[in-house]
């Protein structure tokens, strides 16, 4: 394609990618830097029978003043993001300091909010991203050898849990865990435990966590497998067999080669899904044992009072994980194909 040809079909994508992403994110990272002006505070004087009293009060006109002619906010920097709530610098530095060795340390980090929510943010990110790709993959491959009378039919049933609404999909999956649940009366017996309760234990509730984002994504890798199985050259696949290679080998050596362009896109999709895990977290109520980056924004933006600087805070520090994370990938990919 020309220059000027590509110039002019990419040009619409670009003005709507700085008018609805890079002016969100200028947004964002510029309220991050303003904190909410705090109410004037008066004071009154109350004389009545049997004396005069000295109250305080917000002066409602001069507090409305202050922000209509600041509307960002005071200026504060950097302070918000060092503050306890995210980085928390000081109190990093204390614990570092007072530790006795790094379990006491990371346990002090456990203790503060951004590095608590990060911990599992990090976590169902590294162990659902890696068995969502593994599983479509297996599915894939299994479903491209059955018999073509039934493939429409396990397709189907393959694409369910992609198919379904996230919150009725994690609904099912929390009745089950249930106490009076198929899941979490299984448990109960092969524990020898009547009391365990999926809803009541961290660690329990985190599997689950994972086993919803793996069983809700592994669709979308499968679909996208699928299809590219479906353009494995067959007489490379022949010659294989004719070598002598087993199946394992033919997969291995043939067929995930050729699918490594793939397994970058989905891995690349899955990253920034699960890096911004959310939906499960408010649909099992998980939020006393699970915090995670979205949950946090999501929170700081909830109640009668708007924490609007520590979420736009909290919303910089999500983009800069995404962004780090995806980094490695958007390197290979460059350093693979950038040169064609």
């Amino acid at each position: 394609m020309k220059h000027s040809s590509f110039f002019w079909f990419v040009l619409p994508s670009a003005i709507l990618m700085l008018l609805f992403i890079a002016s969100s994110v200028v947004s964002v990272v510029t309220q991050s830097l303003y904190t909410a002006h705090e109410q004037v505070i008066v004071e009154v004087e109350n004389c009545g029978p049997f004396g005069c009293t000295v109250a305080q009060s917000v002066d409602q006109e001069a507090t409305q003043a202050l922000r209509d002619a600041e509307p960002l906010g005071k200026w504060a920097g950097l302070d918000v993001y060092k503050d306890r709530n995210h980085l928390a610098v000081e109190d990093v530095k204390t614990a570092w300091i007072e530790s006795d060795g790094l379990p006491d340390f990371a346990n002090a980090l456990m203790n503060l909010p951004f590095y608590d929510a990060l911990a599992f943010t990090l976590t169902y990110t590294a162990i659902v991203t890696p068995l969502t790709l593994i599983l479509g993959f297996a599915i894939a491959v299994a479903i491209n050898s059955v018999a073509t009378a039934l493939k429409g039919p396990t397709i189907f049933f393959s694409l369910l849990p992609f198919i379904v609404t996230p919150l009725v999909g994690s609904l099912a999956i929390f009745w089950m865990v249930d106490a009076r649940g198929i899941l979490g009366s299984g448990l109960q017996w092969l524990s020898g435990d009547p009391t365990l309760s999926v809803k009541a234990n961290t660690t329990l509730m985190w599997i689950m966590l994972m086993f919803y984002g793996v069983w809700h994504s592994a669709p979308f890798a499968f679909v996208v497998y699928y299809a590219g199985l479906q353009t494995v050259n067959q007489d490379t696949i022949e010659a294989a067999m004719i070598d002598g290679a087993s199946r394992w080998e033919r997969i291995r050596y043939v067929v995930i080669p050729h699918l490594f362009p793939l397994t970058t896109f989905i891995a690349l999709i899955q990253l920034m899904d699960n890096f911004r895990v959310f939906e499960p977290i408010i649909s099992f109520s998980a939020q006393a044992h699970a915090r995670s980056l979205s949950i946090a924004i999501f929170s700081d933006l909830g109640g009668e009072t708007r924490l609007l600087s520590s979420a736009a805070a909290t919303s910089v520090l999500t983009i800069i994980g995404v962004a780090i994370l995806l980094s490695p990938v958007l390197v290979r990919t460059y350093r693979d194909f950038g040169k064609d």
